[in-house]
This record gives structure tokens, sequence and C-alpha cells, in this order.
């Protein structure tokens, strides 16, 4: 990626991380916490259709910072969003086919950030499904290492903008500075 070999300067690299937009798919739903932290915060989105996951970002078109289209990262980074524990069980029991189809044809960087709950809660089966907290767990650690997915247990929504925002602003800053 030309993006990541150009010898930017301090200041260049401060705008092109300012100008970061993240990319929310359009069918992403109940996210108005997630909209309004960035909207608090100044972060630029867009709704888009994206193929995979919930949530990634690009760079829009700078020629002055030798970008002379929109740079998307979609294809390399990608944040699925599940609102739930339950909303995560019923991918691993009802919609297992469509969810492992999903992660096995992703080949970029894979998080799965489930709001509401901590790695305990599946341990302790705190949560209104019938899938018992062993074979969830397996579920959890299968996806891991199956399809190289990383689960991020966010309790507070309310950090959720914030993690999305960090995971991809320091994705970033690694590809500017290697």
């Amino acid at each position: 990626m030309t993006l990541c070999r150009y010898p930017y300067t301090s200041a260049e690299m401060t705008e092109l991380l300012q100008s970061m937009t993240i990319l929310v798919d359009t069918r992403e739903q109940k996210n108005a916490h997630i909209l309004q932290w960035f909207e608090e915060k100044h972060i630029p989105y867009q709704k888009k259709t994206l193929h995979n996951g919930d949530y990634s970002f690009f760079l829009p078109a700078n020629p002055s910072l030798h970008l002379p289209a929109d740079c998307y990262f979609d294809r390399s980074i990608m944040v699925e969003r599940k609102g739930s524990l339950e909303e995560l069980s019923g991918n691993f029991t009802e919609n297992r086919d469509r969810f492992e189809k999903e992660m096995l044809t992703y080949h970029g960087k894979k998080y799965l950030m489930i709001e509401g709950a901590n790695y305990s809660d599946v341990l302790s089966g705190n949560y209104q499904t019938k899938m018992a907290a062993n074979a969830f767990i397996a579920s959890l650690h299968s996806f891991n290492h199956k399809f190289d997915v990383q689960f991020i247990f966010l309790p507070q929504k309310e950090s959720a903008g914030c993690y999305l925002y960090g995971t991809f602003l320091y994705y970033l800053k690694t590809l500017l500075t290697q």
C-alpha cells in the first residue's frame, strides 16, 4: 500500500489521522450511543454498506497528502458488533453457518465487540438463552482459533465508540510508522 511507504512528516501524519473517517454499515441497528459518541468527539463517520462487519474506516482523498483517491480499509480491518450475549448466542446457534461463512471469507483483522457483558458473564451463564455456558465458551474459543477473530467484551456500552475509534486509529498509526 503506497500510503504506508510514503515518508509522512509529523504534521502530515497528524492531518491524516484526523481525517480518518469511520465506516458504519447501513444495516447496523441500535447504535445511537456509538454515533452520539462520534458526534460529541467530532469523529467523522459515514454510513456505507459493508460486505463484512459493522465498522471499518477510510481516509478521504487528499492530493496534498499523496492520497489522490479515497483509501478504504474495510478489506483490511473490521469490527463486528453484538449488542448482547443473547445476540451472539443466536449467531452461534440459529445463524451459525452464516456467521462462520462471514468470518471465513474475510481475510483482514477481525474483531467481535460484545456490548453489555464480560467473559465472566459467559462462564456463569449470566445471559438469557438456552445455550449452555460450556457450549458458549467452546464456541468463543473455537471461533477465535478457527477464524482468527478477537473477542472484545465491553460491559459498559458507552465505551463502544471509544473502542472503535481507538482500534482504527492505532491500526492506522501502526501502518504509517512501519
